[in-house]
């Protein structure tokens, strides 16, 4: 499973990373325009912060293929490292998806609600499909059936792209996409904390830390009393 962190928050990035085995950071231009900050030097931030050899997947704004494939160019000279760049399933996304392929771009197909759109992307050179599982429920759909199809469709037609599952309410809709075969999940910083937290695992802990201290008092396995 890759994790990445859905977010352009530079605190929430750095704490991620700090503690998480994160395979990266994805944003779009609603992330970006929450930080209310300029576009390229964040990007920039984010990059530095993540190194050069973790992913930072970035949407193109274009709405022709012509203009996706220049903003894909111009941002992978002004970001460098590991970039994917974010194209939405539209027809002139899945044009762009084919030209920027052809170059060696890598490209993640977003703002998928199918699993037909998202093998038409797998077919035009995407390398990540990112399928938005509580979207999909919101439309009275089935975000994690269509997570299984996807993965069904590229089983079937032997293509190497990876579902990048996002949009979550909660940790339960990651755990399940994890069952339905997603390869990589985007989520948001709490969600990331809670696929950790339980309550048993904590009173655990601190059962530990008291057997512990009621013999050797506040020391560590380092330097215990006796």
């Amino acid at each position: 499973m890759l994790y990445y962190l859905d977010t352009a928050s530079i605190e929430q990035i750095k704490k991620a990373f700090d503690y998480y085995p994160m395979a990266g950071v994805t944003t779009n231009p609603t992330i970006i325009s929450k930080e209310k900050t300029a576009f390229l030097p964040l990007l920039q931030e984010i990059r530095s912060v993540i190194g050069m050899e973790a992913d930072l997947h970035v949407q193109v704004l274009g709405q022709t293929a012509e203009t996706m494939v220049a903003e894909a160019k111009y941002l992978k000279e002004k970001i460098g490292g590991e970039l994917v760049i974010k194209i939405p399933v539209i027809p002139e996304g899945i044009k762009a998806m084919k030209w920027l392929s052809r170059e060696g771009f890598r490209i993640t197909a977003t703002a998928i609600y199918t699993a037909d759109q998202a093998l038409m992307a797998a077919m035009a050179g995407a390398e990540f499909l990112a399928p938005y599982v509580n979207r999909i429920d919101n439309i009275s759909g089935n975000g994690v059936a269509v997570v299984r199809q996807i993965q069904t469709m590229l089983n079937q037609h032997e293509l190497d792209a990876k579902i990048l599952a996002a949009s979550f309410k909660n940790n339960q809709q990651v755990h399940e996409v994890a069952l339905a075969g997603a390869q990589s999940v985007t989520v948001n910083a709490d969600i990331m904390d809670q696929l950790l937290a339980h309550p048993l695992t904590t009173s655990s802990v601190s059962q530990f830390v008291s057997d512990w201290e009621a013999v050797y008092g506040e020391s560590t396995i380092i330097d215990p009393v006796r």
